[in-house]
């Protein structure tokens, strides 16, 4: 039976499949980030609103997702993670010495922390985004958990920290024996070709709160 709690729920799972808020999900749709916020879902007398079937079609060609499969995600029951704290610190700061270890993992003082509803045995570590060198994609204040030792492969989110303490995220477009090229979140800014011998480490994106 197609139910509003059906479709809805297959929103959520759909979000959560991508590694995504529902805002984030409705972001990288192309629609407004408030599109299937839980506020949207009843009106204000308490009726039922649904979701048009354009942001639908949208959201399931932006995750190459056929329709049978989005109605049959309303039919899982959500599975509750373990929700752990992970170290975090500012995107800005990240560029700093002292603050990852010779493997690039989190050391030393001035981290933070953040809850992430992930396995307790990955080893990851969050980023805070500052400034707007990653719209329309991320925006200030979002929270990037990154895994160091992820295998990342061509078309992957990562974030990449050079010799000289400079820190971007991008997408690995080709990485070879001598390059890694990268190619920006921000189509206002140019891709980059880096030398590897220049780079310190790549750890992949796996989660953004959005």
């Amino acid at each position: 039976m197609l139910s509003h709690g059906r479709i809805w729920s297959a929103i959520d799972r759909l979000a959560e499949r991508n590694d995504l808020t529902a805002s984030g999900l409705a972001r990288r749709a192309g629609l407004d980030p408030t599109t299937f916020n839980k506020s949207k879902r009843t009106s204000a007398d308490g009726r039922l609103r649904w979701p048009s079937t354009e942001s639908i079609a949208k959201i399931l060609d932006a995750t190459r997702t056929e329709i049978g499969a989005f109605l049959g995600l309303g039919a899982v029951r959500a599975v509750r993670r373990p929700v752990r704290p992970v170290p975090l610190l500012g995107l800005a700061e990240a560029g700093a010495g002292g603050f990852f270890d010779d493997g690039g993992f989190p050391t030393g003082h001035g981290w933070d922390q953040v809850d992430f509803p992930g396995n307790p045995r990955d080893n990851v570590f969050a980023l805070e985004v500052s400034g707007d060198s990653m719209l329309p994609l991320y925006r200030k204040g979002d929270r990037l958990i990154v895994a160091r030792d992820a295998p990342c492969r061509r078309g992957d989110r990562v974030v990449v920290r050079t010799t000289d303490g400079e820190v971007m995220a991008k997408i690995l477009h080709k990485k070879t024996t001598r390059l890694v090229e990268l190619v920006s979140l921000n189509p206002t800014h140019k891709p980059r070709s880096l030398s590897l011998k220049d780079v310190d480490w790549i750890a992949r994106i796996i989660w953004a709160s959005q």
